[in-house]
């Protein structure tokens, strides 16, 4: 639920310092989070437009209820976010709950909501606080053109048991490793592929290459509009490999307090899937800015300041 940034790249464009710990970088420096400090919030987000959106959409609904609030974007995977998350760098992260599972546990297995939710609250790391998840939802999905799923009569996962080994998989760079991804692909539906390619996280560099025929199959995202538009093929997941997918706030405990997390609820209860899919396109295809987007549709929906 992303892509990993090479480190000089992210120092570059953000100014930020990073930790190494064994394993490799895995937070900012705890002392550039003046704000949280003080008592203000840091919100970070993931490195791909739609988490940018909802962190922009997260600092908005907190700031109507006058907390001072900074956005920290594109910081890179959750490699990287969820450690700074613990450590105190950043206060706030939207989150996607399946993907965050497994990322905390490789070995989970949950797929319905419910389910998944109850692991998470039990699996988060110490000092941080998985909040209730928004009817919005966005999951993985493999997606391959119209006409690649006519040639070789793709309609669900298990179909590609018998035609992997002719295609050429694209998708983040940590799809090679994740159990949402090439691992779970082979060992729950026997697909094992021609090449992978390590792409973008469901942007524009993965759709371009399934565009062009570069990849034959894609790990895109559900909200993302551009699948309809292209006439391409979602693959159905009858064994449930991908586990429910809601949005779901993850919050420093110790700023998780009723102000924050009534002001996130109310976000939640309005932000559905629908809503989620017509933020991303103003984004994705129409070039908007995430912050102005996420502004408008606060105000719109009386959440803004």
């Amino acid at each position: 639920m992303k892509r990993r940034l090479a480190a000089a790249a992210i120092l570059a464009c953000l100014g930020l310092t990073v930790t190494a710990c064994a394993g490799g970088l895995t937070s900012l420096d705890p002392k550039r989070n003046p704000l949280s400090k003080s008592g203000g919030l840091v919100v970070g987000t993931a490195n791909f437009s739609e988490n940018v959106i909802l962190g922009h959409l997260y600092a908005g609904a907190l700031r109507a209820k006058g907390i001072t609030v900074t956005v920290k974007q594109n910081l890179g995977s959750r490699e990287i976010i969820v450690p700074a998350l613990k450590q105190g760098d950043i206060d706030v992260l939207p989150e996607y709950q399946g993907s965050l599972l497994q990322f905390l546990d490789k070995n989970a297995r949950q797929s319905a909501a419910e389910d998944v939710q109850q692991a998470l609250e039990k699996t988060v790391p110490q000092g941080v606080k998985v909040l209730p998840y928004a009817a919005a939802e966005n999951k993985d999905v493999y997606v391959v053109t119209r006409e690649t799923a006519t040639r070789y009569g793709l309609k669900t996962l298990e179909d590609l048991r018998a035609n992997a080994k002719d295609l050429v998989f694209g998708g983040p760079a940590e799809d090679k490793t994740r159990w949402v991804g090439l691992v779970g692909l082979k060992e729950l539906y026997g697909a094992e592929f021609k090449d992978f390619k390590a792409l973008d996280t469901g942007g524009p560099l993965t759709r371009g290459a399934l565009r062009g025929g570069d990849i034959q199959v894609a790990n895109l995202f559900s909200t993302d509009v551009t699948i309809t538009n292209n006439n391409w093929v979602i693959l159905e997941d009858p064994k449930k490999l991908v586990p429910a997918q809601h949005i779901v706030p993850l919050v420093n405990e110790a700023k998780a307090n009723t102000t924050v997390t009534e002001a996130l609820a109310a976000l939640n209860s309005k932000l559905t899937t629908e809503e989620l899919s017509k933020l991303d396109a103003k984004v994705d295809n129409d070039k908007e800015d995430p912050d102005r987007v996420a502004k408008a549709w606060l105000d719109q929906h009386g959440l803004g300041s």
